[in-house]
């Protein structure tokens, strides 16, 4: 395997040692109804992670070490914070193995993809809506044609940023 799939096989392994202790954040904080699905999440980042490991040092490399800790995007005083932040970590992750994806082959990136699914699963879960797939928004805006661009670019018409028009 070449060194960009070592280098993606890393970052998804630092990924998962962050979402591994994020997800100790989430169960403390989330209400009750949802600590069995934190806990669940937490196990399937930690097979994921130790699943890393070896794939790494099958790569050749030296796994990366987890940090001790973890700056938090944002402050999880409650429930809903520890909600929205299962969310955040899910999407890195599942970023993050659109990555392996790119880089591998054969087994790897099979198992990569299913690892960046089952993130945008919980992701979605965690949210309870979804967002668009990385890539169909920007063909969305592409659609709308060079008329917008241009009135963009000229500052005619359009929106200015917020959904107001001027």
């Amino acid at each position: 395997m070449s060194a960009g799939t070592r280098k993606a096989a890393q970052a998804a392994l630092a990924a998962e040692h962050a979402a591994v202790y994020g997800y100790g954040v989430v169960g403390g904080r989330v209400a009750d109804g949802r600590r069995a699905e934190a806990a669940a999440a937490h196990h399937a980042h930690r097979a994921r992670r130790d699943a890393l490991v070896r794939t790494v040092r099958g790569l050749g490399g030296e796994p990366v070490a987890a940090q001790a800790a973890y700056a938090l995007p944002f402050a999880v005083p409650d429930p809903a914070a520890a909600v929205r932040l299962a969310a955040v970590l899910e999407d890195r992750v599942a970023g993050v193995y659109s990555d392996l994806v790119r880089a591998a082959e054969g087994p790897l990136r099979r198992e990569a993809a299913d690892a960046m699914r089952e993130a945008a699963v919980r992701a979605v879960r965690w949210r309870g809506s979804s967002v668009a797939f990385p890539g169909l928004a920007e063909r969305a805006r592409e659609g709308t044609g060079a008329k917008t661009g241009t009135a963009a670019r000229t500052g005619a018409g359009g929106t200015n940023g917020s959904g107001a028009t001027h």
